[in-house]
């Protein structure tokens, strides 16, 4: 499915935005059928090839939610404006800090008593896994203790065999 959407062209904090025709899974800055217009939200200035565009949403081509606005805006489709969505604000955010600020005391309070709790768990857990690593390193010393009883005795009787 083709789709009319907005393709961020132009320098850093100087954005510019041409109006492309793609396909709906590509992505956005990515290879485009055609364009078909530019944008420009500094000056608020739209350039728009009405033929083309026409042409494209009668073969079936869906226009994105800024776009449709601006066509309809320019004359181009006779409809509604659609509801562009807007991300949550950054004082909403502040709020929530805010709130959570006043009463410190109480999620500390929360926060230590499961600590405790996990201190307890982990010391458990480790008993075990120590009494494993010491029961290894016994094996370790047994083995080492064997290898190198050979190796007493080999020098034992070289002095024998010297006499």
């Amino acid at each position: 499915m083709l789709t009319i959407r907005l393709n961020r062209v132009g320098k850093k904090n100087k954005a510019q935005f041409r109006v492309v025709l793609q396909e709906h899974t590509v992505a956005p800055g990515g290879r485009h059928v055609e364009v078909l217009g530019s944008y420009n939200p500094h000056s608020k200035e739209v350039s728009l090839n009405e033929e083309k565009i026409t042409y494209w949403i009668s073969k079936g081509a869906q226009p994105s939610d800024t776009v449709h606005n601006m066509l309809v805006s320019k004359g181009l489709i006779k409809d509604e404006k659609r509801k562009v969505k807007i991300p949550e604000k950054k004082e909403e955010n502040v709020e929530n800090s805010q709130e959570t600020k006043e009463a410190p005391a109480e999620a500390s309070l929360k926060e230590e008593k499961p600590a405790e709790d996990k201190k307890k768990e982990t010391a458990e857990e480790v008993k075990p896994e120590a009494e494993k690593i010491e029961a290894k390193e016994e094996e370790k010393t047994e083995v080492v203790a064997e290898e190198s009883a050979p190796e007493k005795d080999e020098e034992e009787k070289k002095p024998e065999e010297a006499k």
